[in-house]
């Protein structure tokens, strides 16, 4: 193993010898998913194609997308590949818009897995001598299994603490010496705010040096101030449920992009209207396809995530394409008043004003015709004890940020800190609450 490289051969390899990687396994794939589920038979048959009409990797375009309907549409085994005696793990996402999405592992599924995770976590990197504080959470959720499987891969000391009592997770950080913090970005803040709270300074008291931070959106902004509030370096890591969960892509040290292991995945951008296939380097939508997933592989899977893809080679020496970071979903772009908008064009501006918190809320209500659009948002606690007319001014400001950017002219409501709820999870950005919304 090279001190850079978790597998440097593969990490190494060149485009060329990637894409005869990914053909073999396109073709293998695609044979596969029309033998062995009914779901891809159809959907091959429905386009008027085989298996054998894939003969190059632009071919793959002949196939038709799969959806995360289509997972909660046959749930929870219909797209299953094999006999169900052959899943030896079962995963899932939240089931609060139905059925939820389930992710099922073969034996060779999870040593995949857990080979991704523990190249990712090198790549960042993680060595055996560190101590991991995981505090995403376990069970169906893939974060905390898909960071424990892969520390145990390298050989990391791990400590799953999963979520919750926040007070009790920073004195064990202190006291066991934890020098990587693997969480939301959310609670990444969340817990520097606690240790401000209680006099704890992260630099001298913890062993802090690495932050693995995923499962959410979050900005250059965001980084900044874990980075700033913590004394750490902050990685960004991405995974589906669908896909395998974290270990998909992770940024290196050079910090411009993730790599996304196209060893074991295909990658396409599609306009997320059209689906026409973009090429590298235009925004749009990624779609993946599981080219090593035995138990429920995903043909072109539409994930809605919006991002670049650069096929540069990297300055680290890597060589797998690169994903910028995520900048928005196309299923949860708001629809105000007629206007398109991102939630991380909000949280752009927030980042910018230094005398405001990283905590925001934005309110959509429809109590008439016309949408309210609000914008909740923390103060420092220094900025918390100004004037009402210097937070006035503040608002304006604010209000005229947004108005630049989106062309809409929110309401801003300044809240004390502390004043919105926080989560060991997922951070609840977004709260639309109108009737017959969009």
């Amino acid at each position: 193993m090279d001190s850079m490289y978790w597998n440097k051969k593969i990490e190494t390899a060149t485009r060329d010898e990637l894409r005869k990687h990914q053909l073999q396994l396109l073709k293998e794939k695609a044979k596969y998913c029309y033998d062995n589920t009914a779901f891809y038979r159809t959907k091959f048959k429905s386009a008027g194609i085989s298996p054998s009409d894939i003969k190059t990797l632009e071919d793959i375009q002949k196939i038709p997308f799969t959806v995360k309907n289509d997972l909660r549409d046959n749930y929870p085994f219909g797209m299953l590949a094999v006999n169900l005696e052959d899943i030896v793990e079962i995963h899932a996402s939240s089931g609060t818009t139905g059925n939820p999405v389930v992710g099922a592992y073969t034996t060779n599924d999870m040593n995949v897995w857990q080979e991704l995770m523990a190249r990712s976590l090198y790549t960042t990197g993680v060595r055996r001598q560190d101590v991991m504080h995981n505090a995403y959470g376990y069970g169906l959720f893939t974060g905390g299994l898909g960071f424990h499987y892969g520390a145990q891969k390298i050989g990391t000391r791990i400590i799953p603490v999963s979520g919750g009592m926040t007070q009790r997770q920073i004195k064990i950080m202190k006291d066991l010496g934890s020098t990587v913090l693997c969480c939301t970005p959310s609670y990444a803040i969340y817990l520097a705010e606690a240790m401000a709270n209680e006099g704890v300074d992260p630099r001298k008291d913890l062993k802090l040096k690495i932050g693995h931070f995923g499962a959410e959106p979050w900005s250059e902004r965001i980084r900044e101030r874990i980075e700033n509030k913590l004394g750490i370096e902050a990685f960004d890591i991405y995974g589906l449920t669908e896909l395998c969960g974290p270990g998909v892509s992770v940024e290196c040290n050079k910090h411009n992009g993730l790599h996304i292991w196209e060893d074991n995945f295909l990658i396409e951008t599609i306009d997320p209207k059209t689906g026409d296939v973009l090429p590298a380097g235009e925004e749009g939508e990624l779609v993946f396809t599981t080219l090593t997933k035995a138990g429920l592989p995903l043909l072109r899977f539409r994930t809605r995530d919006i991002s670049v893809i650069e096929t540069e080679e990297c300055e680290c020496g890597r060589t797998h394409s690169r994903m910028m970071r995520i900048t928005g979903r196309s299923d949860d772009m708001l629809i105000i008043r007629g206007v398109n908008v991102f939630p991380s064009q909000i949280e752009y501006v927030i980042m910018g004003f230094p005398e405001l918190a990283a905590q925001y809320q934005i309110v959509l209500e429809r109590p008439e015709a016309l949408d309210v659009f609000t914008i909740k948002v923390e103060l420092t606690e220094k900025t918390s004890q100004s004037t009402q007319e210097e937070l006035n001014v503040l608002k304006r400001r604010i209000r005229q940020k947004v108005q630049n950017i989106t062309g809409l002219s929110p309401i801003i409501e300044l809240v004390k800190p502390g004043g919105i709820p926080r989560s060991a999870g997922k951070a609840k950005r977004v709260m639309d609450l109108r009737s017959g919304k969009i």
